[in-house]
């Protein structure tokens, strides 16, 4: 209502102000006082305020919630593999070891406070796999299904404080931000840290130069992971003075890491002395060894590659991911609810456009990755690069349908210089 209505009172009642120092006045039902717009702004604020967030803050200081979960409602460890094998094909060993790894979390989240000083402590995770094998797809998949934050972060970009790149701290900010930067629901969430192994050690002999973004960041890593109290940029990158930190405790923040560790196998082959000859040595558990020797993988061969030996106490749990063999390529093409070729069919259908894969042209597809050793990641981009000019002809063409044969598969790799690779 304008002032102008105002008849009977021409001052706020909250602050005084007249009709000349108020943009306008609202008078109350019986006329005998008024509010001015600038007490109508601040009752709003301690309104909100009183509620949880401050109308000048909205997105920096969010209301506290409560954390509302229990155990009849958390997924069990065989319904969470079901779920994975959805959208991930084989790989069971580590599905399990991250089914029970989360299960076991919620139930820390829930134990209940007794006076037998038993307290279940978390058990950080590390995977190891080749590249394409279903790391990070596996941290993807299970973040659907999880009730608590989770946050996929990258260990490349790490480096000790005051050099360039991001400080330890700023893995944090994404599970921060996962949460709307609740402090108290992050402090229960789960971090998958990506790329482990690229911040191993450059070496064993000491060098004039610092390993900044090696073992400096490893030294960094070990109080969140074994769990402390530590100031985070809110909106990341470096940290400065005057820079307003929020503070989190890791204690009960799970830490699951993932790495290629290419080249570990030579670690593992010194450890199992897998070149032994003479007659008493069994030639096919030999060659079976050395095909599968990512599966004896242990501590001590984490250490041997870079690893320094407190870290390798934080992440307790040690699983595998096997290499995928052409079985488990073939299934990854069509099976999952993403299968690559499904989300082809699916653009195709987009522009009315009914597309067929025949299996002679799949099977080229998966024998083509095997040879390249490319992985789960190889079969989308010998996808990409055979399926290029027809997703570029047929949106403007009448054909309402499209066969990708072996033929027409190989004609489209060659022009690609595909077997240059080799």
């Amino acid at each position: 209502m304008a002032k102008k209505n105002t008849t009977t009172v021409h001052t706020c009642s909250f602050c005084g102000r007249d009709e000349t120092q108020a943009q306008f006045l609202i008078p109350t039902m019986d006329g005998k006082g008024a509010i001015c717009n600038f007490c109508i702004e601040q009752a709003y604020d301690i309104t909100k305020e009183y509620f949880g967030v401050s109308s000048k803050n909205k997105g920096q200081q969010p209301a506290k919630t409560d954390f509302k979960l229990d155990l009849v409602s958390v997924p069990k460890p065989k319904e969470i593999v079901a779920y994975l094998d959805n959208y991930v094909i084989g790989q069971d060993t580590a599905k399990k070891y991250l089914a029970v790894a989360v299960y076991n979390h919620y139930k820390r989240l829930l134990q209940p406070h007794t006076n037998d000083d038993v307290e279940i402590e978390k058990s950080n995770i590390i995977m190891v796999g080749p590249t394409g094998t279903g790391k990070t797809l596996l941290a993807k998949t299970i973040a659907r299904l999880l009730k608590v934050p989770f946050a996929i972060v990258d260990a490349t970009v790490l480096t000790e404080a005051g050099y360039v790149g991001e400080d330890i701290e700023s893995l944090l900010v994404r599970l921060l931000q996962a949460c709307d930067y609740n402090v108290e629901e992050a402090q229960r969430g789960i971090v998958f840290i990506d790329e482990i192994d690229k911040i191993a050690r450059k070496g064993d002999n000491p060098s004039i130069t610092r390993d900044v973004s090696g073992e400096g960041v490893q030294q960094g890593l070990l109080k969140l992971l074994e769990g402390s109290v530590v100031n985070v940029p809110p909106n990341g990158g470096r940290k400065h003075p005057e820079q307003k930190m929020i503070a989190v405790d890791t204690k009960n923040i799970l830490f699951i890491c993932g790495g290629a560790f290419e080249g570990i196998e030579r670690k593992i082959a010194q450890r199992l002395n897998t070149h032994v000859v003479g007659y008493g040595s069994n030639n096919t558990y030999r060659k079976l060894q050395r095909e599968n020797l990512i599966n004896y993988v242990t501590p001590q061969d984490l250490r041997s590659f870079g690893l320094i030996p407190e870290i390798i106490g934080r992440l307790p749990i040690l699983t595998n991911l096997e290499p995928l063999d052409r079985n488990a390529l073939r299934r990854i093409l069509t099976e999952p609810k993403n299968a690559i070729v499904k989300q082809y069919v699916k653009l195709f259908e987009m522009d009315n456009v009914k597309l067929v894969f025949n299996d002679d042209a799949l099977d080229l597809i998966v024998d083509k990755a095997i040879e390249y050793k490319l992985g789960a990641r190889g079969l989308r981009s010998l996808t990409e690069t055979i399926m290029i000019d027809a997703m570029y002809e047929e949106p403007s063409a009448e054909s309402k349908e499209f066969t990708v044969t072996k033929e027409y598969a190989i004609e489209k790799l060659s022009k690609a210089n595909f077997d240059a690779m080799k």
